[in-house]
């Protein structure tokens, strides 16, 4: 089992991969690992912060499902902890959290325009993603009481990713690897989605036969290989 040192280096580049990515701008936006039945690492703002891109290891901060936690002075968790922490409670499967705000994401819940499985090969995972099904959740304040996270987390059901109308995305997974790389392919289905619609024609979704030919590949190669792949563009990108 990764220590908390190892875990902390982990949500740390998480966040700065999603902020790479586009998933967060500026200093909006967050990562949490369960540690154990009741605490989390979250990433937690600083006073001298500059943004999820420069995410440290200091910056990630233990606490309970409900916020509580020691902290130095100078750190506080985010408002929207209660994302965090609710699913936590409920979801004993889930062991990452992320709470980004994609623009292409957000762009597709406010138009109405539905994320449908309209690619297939080209990203095996979105094609899965959008046959199972997009969850929306229709309001779009900030989710900072329990009972605000409790009513997305029904929206949300046993799926792991939920779209929030004008917001934002929560995306879960077994691990951080996991949930970030979700949180992308998301993303990816809302970029060609709009691609699609801008062109002026109906995107077409894939016909059900092709799905026997669209295996779930697995954690090995859907996470772990595309986190290899990015958190190596990272340290080009910062070195």
């Amino acid at each position: 089992m990764a220590s908390i040192k190892e875990l902390k280096e982990k949500v740390a580049r998480s966040c700065q991969i999603l902020a790479m990515e586009g998933q967060f701008d500026g200093i909006l936006g967050h990562v949490s690992v369960r540690i154990d039945e009741n605490k989390m690492l979250i990433r937690c703002r600083g006073p001298k912060e500059k943004g999820l891109l420069y995410t440290t290891p200091d910056d990630i901060k233990i606490v309970d499902f409900d916020g509580n936690g020691e902290f130095l002075e100078e750190h506080k968790p985010p408002n929207e902890l209660p994302v965090h922490g609710e699913i936590y409670k409920v979801r004993k499967n889930v062991n990452c959290v992320v709470h980004s705000h994609p623009p292409e994401a957000v762009i597709c819940s406010i138009s109405n325009i539905p994320l449908k499985p309209i690619i297939g090969a080209f990203n095996i995972p979105a094609a899965r993603m959008a046959r199972e099904g997009i969850p929306l959740f229709e309001h779009s304040y900030l989710i900072t009481k329990p009972e605000q996270a409790q009513e997305m987390i029904k929206v949300m059901g046993e799926r792991d990713v939920v779209l929030l109308r004008g917001h934002g995305i929560t995306v879960t997974g077994m691990s951080i690897e996991e949930a970030t790389v979700q949180a992308l392919t998301l993303n990816q289905l809302a970029k060609t989605t709009l691609k699609a619609v801008k062109s002026g024609f109906e995107p077409v979704e894939i016909p059900p036969e092709d799905f026997k030919d669209l295996p779930d590949l697995g954690t090995q190669f859907n996470a772990q290989l595309n986190w290899n792949y990015l958190e190596h563009k990272l340290f080009k990108l910062l070195a």
